[in-house]
């Protein structure tokens, strides 16, 4: 069996704003090639300390590694570049290009050749392979050639997914994948989660208790931006501390 190790790592992680600390001396250990969910009530400091993890908030205090570097500080594009891809909350896609055209710029953005929309038809076309298999990962190879804009909502969410995946990253990172959707796409988003985490670590903000017990190798719970307890699932839904912080809200 092998022998797991840390592939991310906090100490005593802090994010203040004009005196309030969002995030206080988080230590957070995400284990590679598990799913690891940051999970809490509103207001708990999940949503900061994602931003820490990705480089779009710079940290008050502490330190941040991955695979063995310090990244604390790193803008988005360095962490970007050393294995991470992140998935946002809110879809940010082109509605009148292609799914297809999505994930081959988004190879391309990964390539060296950089976000060059005036590429020609035969550079492009040196991703279209990869596109399909990608897009097949995510159940979307049927629709390739449809414009992003036409897809419904839990499709989109795959799409940006696929996007992720072009990256072809260590650490995939979800914030909130099944924001908005109704039961039939979370259950597909479930499926897929499950599908494309083999061979990759991830981390996800979810605050679906029943996502985050279908896929959640551990589980780190926060509350007014400390850490309440980590562990697994059944472990942490069962403590006192935890049902207390959702104040009654069902975490079964």
């Amino acid at each position: 069996m092998r022998k797991s190790h840390a592939i991310l790592v906090t100490q005593d992680l802090s994010k203040e704003f004009q005196g309030f600390r969002a995030v206080n001396g988080v230590d957070l250990s995400v284990e590679d090639g598990t799913v690891h969910a940051l999970v809490g009530p509103n207001g708990a400091g999940k949503t900061t300390l994602f931003n820490l993890l990705t480089g779009f908030l710079k940290p008050s205090g502490g330190r941040i590694s991955f695979a063995g570097q310090d990244i604390t500080g790193q803008p988005p594009e360095r962490i970007a570049g050393l294995g991470i891809a992140r998935s946002f909350q809110v879809t940010s896609l082109f509605a009148q290009i292609s799914v297809r055209n999505h994930v081959e710029l988004a190879l391309q953005s990964g390539s060296g050749l950089g976000h060059r929309f005036w590429r020609t038809d035969k550079v492009m076309r040196r991703f279209s392979g990869r596109a399909l298999e990608l897009l097949g990962e995510v159940g979307l190879a049927d629709l390739a050639d449809r414009p992003a804009g036409s897809l419904p909502y839990g499709q989109k969410r795959a799409l940006e997914l696929a996007l992720a995946l072009a990256l072809d990253p260590k650490l995939l990172l979800l914030d909130e994948p099944t924001a908005g959707m109704g039961l039939e796409d979370v259950d597909r988003t479930v499926a897929l989660v499950d599908r494309i985490r083999q061979g990759r670590t991830v981390v996800m903000v979810e605050h679906n208790m029943s996502v985050v017990g279908s896929l959640a190798d551990t589980v780190t719970v926060l509350q007014r931006g400390e850490v309440l307890t980590a562990g697994p699932y059944e472990q942490v839904k069962s403590d006192a501390r935890v049902i207390e912080a959702y104040l009654g809200a069902d975490v079964a």
